[in-house]
């Protein structure tokens, strides 16, 4: 190998890891900005907290029904009865009662799981299956009174 093919790889190597410390610098600089997530990682508890925190009531309404266990929210809306969140291992869904019976209002499986199935009426009756590797969940949701309540598959 010639001395000049010598100069050409050290001078190569040389730019190469200026630039690798340049761009290391840089990202230092910035920080968390271009590596980081957004307002920082969230625990699962903080997104379940997240998920099952209730849509802000209308103005015009200032009380909530009180919210019975496997239940997250009670809300009162303009449009319906009463609002309400439900969490299963397989994920969560909100219902609200109104004129037409049932209906689901929105619904999200967890990590690991997907929406098999989902009847969101309104009908007397609605239900969401939630199925991943480690079973199925079903949700069934019926008004009672007029409150969105769960119940068991019959």
């Amino acid at each position: 190998m010639g001395r000049r093919s010598i100069l050409v790889a050290a001078g190569w190597v040389a730019t190469a890891a200026v630039a690798t410390l340049i761009g290391l610098g840089a990202i230092q600089l910035v920080g968390e900005s271009i590596t980081g997530t957004p307002g920082g990682v969230r625990s699962e508890a903080e997104i379940e907290r997240a998920l099952a925190s209730p849509e802000p009531p209308p103005a015009a309404t200032t009380s909530a029904a009180p919210a019975t266990p496997g239940t997250v929210s009670a809300t009162p809306t303009a449009s319906s009865g009463v609002r309400r969140g439900f969490a299963t291992d397989g994920g969560t869904a909100v219902a609200e009662c109104g004129p037409g019976g049932v209906r689901l209002v929105s619904w999200a499986p967890a990590q690991g799981y997907r929406v098999r199935d989902v009847d969101r009426g309104p009908d007397d009756d609605v239900e969401v299956t939630f199925k991943g590797s480690a079973g199925e969940y079903e949700l069934k949701v019926r008004c009672i009174g007029s409150e969105p309540v769960a119940v068991a598959d019959d």
